[in-house]
């Protein structure tokens, strides 16, 4: 099954595919790197990032999302925008979304490391959360 790891930091939401087969993952070739909301986050820039999302979505035949969920408050807190992000990614049809929290990522790659290092997978750097998140949201099942 192919699933859409996903960071929020400020207006943009960082997305990494992996798809996870018996115990060997792969990364699909995909050139989108970050789905961005507009500056001015009106009712309109909500729907059209939460359209843009589906259909990065369904471009790539994704049923799952998992989110690396942010702090609602305290030194690594996230910012309001991302959490209407969030808001409007876990109100897409169509797609189960699941949040996980940095204590339930942490204690899954206790149990479960990652098979490689991040640097093997040619991703982005900025893309190493989102990968994560992908990857502990296959686990999760």
């Amino acid at each position: 099954m192919l699933i859409c790891g996903v960071e929020l930091s400020g207006s943009e939401a960082v997305v990494c595919l992996l798809n996870l087969d018996m115990g060997q993952f792969s990364l699909p070739e995909n050139n989108v790197r970050k789905i961005t909301l507009k500056k001015n986050h009106t009712r309109e820039d909500l729907k059209q990032f939460q359209a843009s999302f589906a259909t990065f979505l369904a471009e790539h035949d994704v049923k799952k999302v998992a989110i690396k969920e942010r702090m609602p408050k305290g030194k690594f807190a996230g910012g309001a925008i991302s959490f209407k992000m969030e808001a409007a990614i876990q109100l897409m049809a169509d797609v189960e979304v699941e949040l996980l929290s940095s204590a339930t990522i942490k204690a899954t790659l206790s149990a479960k490391p990652l098979p490689i290092s991040f640097a093997e997978t040619g991703l982005k750097v900025f893309q190493e959360t989102a990968f994560v998140a992908a990857y502990v949201g296959h686990l999760a099942k």
